[in-house]
């Protein structure tokens, strides 16, 4: 017998689901999915009926352990951690499943004996449709990271027929299709329609043109029906629960009008309330969108609260103890009506008073805070809520009322300070500030990385800081290792293993001890070696999904995010634009050959950010077709971002631009990511990306730009104009986008929007003003790639560096600080 035979078997007796084959014989786990779920000859079978049947084989696997979980956490009563999000961008399920089971053994058995194409199964899985940025990655690496350090942990969310949306180009401009990600069978996900939450709202639903709509004066039923998906913690000792809300309504129709044969007037009223969970992001470029949207986060917070609340009473009967036995996470505002209707919970249905209610709230919340962006942070028209939600709406005029007293109280004659903590935004429509009423009604407050924190403290709720000092605190981001790093990155990671031991893949702390190994001739040429397999196979990948075609010799620099100002994708085109043009009037200029990639995808509504993408692509394609610089340097656009396409690109990037304006990013996880997989950063001092040159030494980044400080004191006087008139790379660089030469006369005009955006416009994120240090520091990254031995040192230091940035970090900090949570390992 096999060493991998054998270590499967005790894997599959560990599990409780024993004594079975995984694969190999007709009553193997994969066989019988193979045969009885599709009813097909084994011979005949496709490649998508494969994929299910591994994936439901796996989960058989770990279905077991997945009760046992939560029988655990029932029998002991343990302290629950509950984490709201309207997202959670998991990525695909199967390969992390896998490897956090640690059943690759029987994969490769199964590869082996079947002849199955594991790579070619592993792409009939889609992207889960659950999330679009940052946000919704770190509450999956978050997910994970609660399972593997055996926290009794829930993720709460809503199921999304439909992604963000499918990201296509047409003539350079970004087309957005829908993203059908459950045309096919989830494998993964369990309906629970037996624990379906049923609550009433003070509107009612249609459709009008396509769109859904909100009725109001029409008050309604909305049903939440659960569906459940496995979340596995590294090494298959804990299966949580990321429980997703999808929306329904009262099984009934009306008969006399189907009837009669107007089919679709009978079922209106199901196909507009169960379209509320249809789209990830409503276009929120209209009231309507945004009725949607508010009406979602409300059906989230509902659905979440009432099961987590029917879940603490099954064993405790006293509500003094609610704070002892759950702890509530709001993920950025989204789910701040949590503070509200827990209220109402525990005013109209615990009939308790509002001191004790209040004092119960605070202690159970806390909230976590994503944005210095003042237009991200989300304020509510408050005839919304007079119309749709009127209970919770007298609740926050109550809190309000009561803070206002405390803050006069403190700080008498202060009318404007009064003004600004409100809850209750005053102007020509008075508007709910949710991120006011997540900070007041919690009893935590927490930024995303140091300067973040820094910030939202000093400047952004100031006021609010001041008012509830002890409150704030910042748990800087991490992401999970065993996504990014071990199952993104094999061939690094099994060097590292070599090197240091597989202790790291939870402790990424042990990462510190590459750090001596920088100087190791034999670790650099493996770690030059890993980097080399992940390009070629990036290379390889992107001509035969694609087409097209990259050269793994060059330099491969990246910028991958969501398209927007304060990231500055258009500095980075302008540095290309620059080099370029250096290139042009200098054919015999050194300059090391690079490919340029970029990724992301831009609002529906964002017409800037879909003007920065036409340039990125227009710019692809003028240096494409011009000899002069053909092969020296190449720019990607790479359509429809996603988990997948990143678990791809992150491992193969040589460069890894952070380089928003600095005082604008949170913190960033993708930096983090790829200092993780041995990039280097050229960045500016902002986010997370300030103590990651603090871990691994500025000396080993390449930093530039304004601070976060010399940004905002330079503000009321920084003009673009000066840069333009006295800079001759960068008047060159605009003068040639504002040419309709640059568009080839197909588009004049089409970057008009630059124009004011960069210099009439005042230039807000002051591209201008960091492109000069942007394109100095861009040439000592060149300098030091010359020196591969050099490069290779620094990128192994930012390695040994990256321990600090795992998630596992991060939640270990909130268990202990925020939440008082503890282990419940299952036996």
């Amino acid at each position: 017998m096999s060493t991998d035979t054998t270590s499967v078997d005790r894997l599959l007796e560990q599990y409780g689901c024993g004594p079975v084959q995984f694969a190999g014989s007709d009553n193997g786990l994969y066989e019988r999915h193979l045969l009885f779920d599709n009813v097909v000859a084994l011979t005949a079978a496709g490649a998508r009926e494969r994929f299910e049947a591994v994936a439901r084989a796996v989960r058989d696997v770990l279905s077991q352990r997945w009760i046992r979980t939560e029988e655990t956490y029932e029998r002991q009563n343990a302290k629950r951690i509950y984490y709201l999000s309207m997202e959670f961008l998991i990525g695909r399920s199967l390969a992390n499943n896998v490897t956090n089971l640690l059943l690759d053994p029987a994969v490769r058995d199964l590869a082996a004996r079947k002849q199955v194409d594991w790579l070619g199964l592993l792409e009939q899985e889609a992207d889960a449709g659950l999330g679009n940025g940052g946000l919704g990655r770190l509450a999956a690496c978050f997910l994970d990271s609660m399972a593997t350090l055996q926290l009794p942990a829930m993720g709460y969310g809503l199921r999304y027929e439909y992604g963000i949306f499918k990201q296509s180009m047409r003539n350079g401009w970004q087309q957005e299709e829908p993203d059908n990600w459950l045309r096919r069978a989830d494998p993964w996900e369990v309906a629970r329609p037996q624990e379906t939450v049923e609550f009433p709202i003070g509107c009612g639903f249609e459709l009008r043109g396509g769109s859904l709509g909100v009725i109001r004066d029409q008050p309604s039923t909305l049903i939440g029906v659960p569906y459940d998906r496995p979340v596995v913690g590294y090494g298959g000792k804990t299966v949580n629960t990321l429980r997703l809300w999808a929306a329904a309504t009262p099984d009934y129709f009306d008969f006399q009008a189907f009837s009669h044969g107007e089919f679709v007037g009978a079922l209106a009223e199901h196909l507009a309330a169960e379209s509320l969970t249809r789209v990830l992001y409503p276009d929120d470029s209209t009231s309507m969108g945004q009725g949607l949207r508010f009406v979602q986060e409300y059906f989230l917070v509902a659905c979440s609260l009432a099961d987590l609340v029917r879940r603490f009473r099954r064993a405790n009967p006293d509500w003094s103890a609610l704070p002892e036995k759950v702890a509530i996470q709001l993920n950025d505002t989204h789910p701040a009506m949590a503070v509200p209707e827990l209220m109402r919970i525990l005013l109209d249905e615990a009939r308790l008073g509002w001191d004790e209610a209040w004092d119960l709230t605070r202690r159970t919340l806390a909230y976590t805070n994503h944005t210095l962006l003042p237009e991200a942070l989300e304020k509510w028209p408050r005839a919304w809520f007079e119309v749709l939600l009127p209970r919770h709406l007298e609740i926050v005029r109550e809190i309000n009322r009561r803070l206002l007293d405390d803050v006069q109280a403190r700080f008498p004659g202060d009318g404007d300070r009064v003004a600004r903590v409100s809850l209750i935004e005053e102007g020509t429509e008075q508007k709910v500030r949710m991120a006011n009423l997540a900070i007041v009604g919690s009893h935590s407050t927490n930024g995303v990385a140091a300067i973040h924190s820094r910030l939202l403290r000093t400047v952004t709720v100031r006021d609010l800081a001041e008012q509830f000092p002890a409150r704030f605190n910042n748990k800087t981001n991490g992401v999970t290792p065993r996504r990014w790093l071990l199952l993104a990155n094999p061939v690094l990671a099994r060097a590292i293993t070599a090197a240091i031991g597989e202790s790291w893949i939870t402790e990424l702390g042990q990462l510190r001890r590459l750090a001596p190994l920088a100087d190791d001739r034999g670790f650099r040429d493996a770690v030059r070696k890993a980097k080399r397999e992940a390009k070629t196979q990036f290379a390889g990948w992107l001509r035969s999904a694609t087409g097209q075609t990259v050269d793994p010799e060059t330099i491969f620099d990246c910028q991958v995010k969501r398209i927007h100002e304060y990231k500055r994708q258009l500095l980075n085109a302008l540095r290309v634009i620059v080099l370029y043009q250096r290139l042009r009037e200098n054919p015999t200029l050194a300059m090391t050959p690079r490919t340029f990639f970029f990724a992301g995808k831009a609002a529906p509504a964002y017409r800037l950010a879909k003007v920065i993408i036409k340039l990125v692509n227009t710019l692809a394609v003028t240096i494409e077709r011009d000899p002069a610089v053909r092969g020296r340097l190449k720019v990607v656009f790479l359509p429809d971002y996603c988990v997948s396409l990143a678990e791809r690109l992150i491992p193969a990037t040589d460069v890894s631009n952070q380089i928003s304006t600095a005082g604008y990013e949170a913190s960033g996880t993708s930096n983090m990511k790829f200092m993780m997989n041995g990039a280097l950063t050229i960045g500016t001092r902002d986010g997370a990306t300030i103590e990651m040159a603090e871990e691994a030494g500025e000396e080993n980044f390449f930093l530039f730009g304004l601070t976060a400080e010399q940004v905002a004191s330079s503000r009321s006087w920084y003009s673009p104009y000066w840069h333009y008139e006295h800079d001759p790379e960068t008047r060159a660089a605009l003068d040639l986008i504002l040419s309709d030469d640059f568009t080839q006369g197909d588009e004049p005009g089409a970057f008009g929007p630059l124009r004011e955006a960069l210099l009439t416009g005042g230039d807000h994120y002051m591209h201008l003003a960091d492109l000069a240090s942007y394109l100095e520091a861009d040439r000592r990254l060149l300098d030091l790639y010359a020196d591969q031995q050099g490069w290779t040192r620094k990128a192994i230091l930012n390695i040994a560096g990256s321990g600090k940035f795992s998630s596992d970090r991060t939640i270990a900090e909130y268990a202990a600080e925020i939440w008082d949570a503890k282990p419940c390992p299952v036996p």
